[in-house]
């Protein structure tokens, strides 16, 4: 005959800590008594008076761990079809317990009674331990094999699990992104139990640290990461002088400032980049302009909270909403398999968001005339007007330097035909899958680079370049170029510019 499922907590420590009614339901010899885990003080105890059926040998079965809860599982509802099952668990049976839902759900489909009876958790004892009031001081427990991305150490934190030397190397890395290897962490273990210890120690000592299968790491709260970023903007800002004078129109110097410097590192990565062998160097750079770039958003997103308009929360809800809402073949149901699809689909929302008339609406004419250009382009693209690919562009480009040429006398027509020389040359680099900004900047730090070279090499002759002709200064650009790509470790630039410069 079918019985029931009572799901019961063992709590932190030994049987003397469960409540009497609780110990009578594990002792009841008319019950069959499962135990995730004979590794625990009250499950051994409980060993010792009667006969158990423990899960440990599931643990070396399954593939991961879910596999190993899917056999749990299988293993306490089968033992319920032949009667009265109790499943017990090392602390409580409703925290951190990831078989106890799976069990719950499973019984109610097999239409078999189930019962859970919490019992004590490890974390009043260990809040008692480091002294942290959950209400007051707010509390988060996180999971060393699941630790969240990006990590919030704002509030006091427990993160459990932490059973083996490797996981503790795993956490103390993750840690160790965003606090200093002097910050002082302490390794709970046994809490609970008369022999329960409690040890701090830095950070950088966490991967030598003892551990256990009941061993959990609290973290104390700090500012760091984006959160600490927002926090120590606000301090900053009540307490700088600097600080406290600034308004969002004298920010504005330092934003675009910040974003022209964001751009400049970006333009030293490789065009592959995130793809092929990382440049960590440049990657470190930008890791530093991205900082100075996103304090200028935090700033001007506290500043917005000071005058009660919104603050840096609703600015990420914001955007994450927009672009929700921009991307129905992810989180809708709208097919999109190509990246054209995708493009469109993103402009017809935008036009209908701003109440747009024309797709020319909104393309903020103060933007530099490449940046401009490469919008306008990338707007119509979408409605199918462009090319099909690149070569009739090159034909395009050619076209437009012949008409430049034949009205080159004419300073008038000569302007509005190099203007449309560049614009296409900007549609050539979009089809090319190229940032023009990012070639020309190369190009220009190329030319800058091999005439600091000419430069150098002309001092060091005894000469002036003003002073020698036209085939000295080539044997020296020649020269040039080949030091300066010796430096760089590259045979030559691709986007070299004529040598016909005054």
């Amino acid at each position: 005959m079918t019985g029931s499922i009572t799901v019961l907590g063992l709590g932190p420590a030994g049987l003397e800590r469960l409540r009497a009614g609780d110990l009578d339901r594990l002792v009841d010899p008319a019950a069959t008594v499962l135990l995730r885990t004979l590794e625990h003080p009250a499950a051994a105890e409980l060993a010792a008076l009667r006969s158990v059926v423990p899960c440990d040998d599931l643990y070396e079965t399954g593939d991961d761990f879910d596999q190993v809860y899917e056999a749990i599982v299988e293993r306490v509802v089968d033992a319920a079809r032949s009667g009265d099952t109790v499943y017990a668990v090392p602390g409580s049976a409703v925290v951190g317990e990831r078989t106890v839902p799976l069990l719950v759900e499973r019984a109610g489909a097999a239409g078999i009674p189930c019962t859970v009876i919490p019992g004590e958790s490890f974390i009043d004892a260990a809040c008692a331990v480091v002294g942290v009031d959950p209400i007051a001081d707010g509390l988060q427990i996180l999971d060393a094999r699941g630790l969240p991305d990006p990590l919030p150490l704002h509030l006091p934190s427990f993160i459990t699990q932490i059973d083996t030397p490797l996981v503790a190397g795993d956490v103390a890395l993750t840690l160790g992104r965003v606090l200093p290897d002097s910050f002082e962490v302490t390794m709970l273990d046994r809490v609970g139990d008369d022999d329960a210890t409690s040890i701090t120690m830095p950070l950088a000592d966490l991967p030598r640290a003892a551990t256990g299968p009941r061993s959990t790491l609290y973290v104390p709260p700090a500012d760091v990461g984006w959160l600490g970023l927002v926090a120590t903007n606000r301090i900053l800002r009540t307490e700088c002088p600097w600080d406290a004078e600034q308004t969002h129109h004298t920010l504005v110097s330092h934003l675009i400032e910040e974003t022209y410097e964001t751009v400049d590192a970006i333009g030293a990565l490789s065009v592959e980049a995130p793809g092929g062998e990382p440049d960590l160097g440049a990657y470190a750079a930008l890791e530093e302009e991205l900082g100075d770039l996103l304090l200028q958003v935090v700033f001007h997103a506290n500043l917005a909270a000071e005058a009660g308009a919104f603050d840096v929360d609703e600015v990420a809800e914001g955007i994450r909403r927009k672009i929700v809402h921009r991307h129905p073949h992810v989180f809708g149901d709208v097919v999109a398999e190509e990246v054209d699809e995708v493009l469109a689909n993103w402009e017809e929302l935008k036009n209908v968001e701003k109440g747009r008339e024309s797709l020319m609406d909104d393309v903020p004419a103060a933007l530099p005339g490449m940046a401009r250009a490469e919008k306008i382009q990338r707007r119509v693209a979408t409605v199918g007007f462009d090319w099909p690919d690149d070569e009739p562009v090159f034909a395009k480009v050619l076209e437009e330097l012949d008409e430049l040429r034949a009205v080159r006398s004419d300073r008038e027509r000569a302007t509005g035909e190099l203007g449309d020389l560049l614009f296409t040359v900007v549609n050539l680099a979009r089809h090319l899958d190229i940032d023009p900004e990012i070639a020309l900047s190369r190009a220009n730090d190329a030319f800058e680079a091999r005439f600091r070279a000419m430069e150098g090499a002309a001092r060091r002759s005894g000469s002036r370049l003003r002073d020698l002709d036209d085939r000295s200064l080539e044997e020296l650009w020649d020269a040039a170029k080949i030091e300066v790509s010796a430096i760089e470790g590259r045979s030559s630039f691709t986007l070299e510019p004529e040598r016909n410069e005054p």
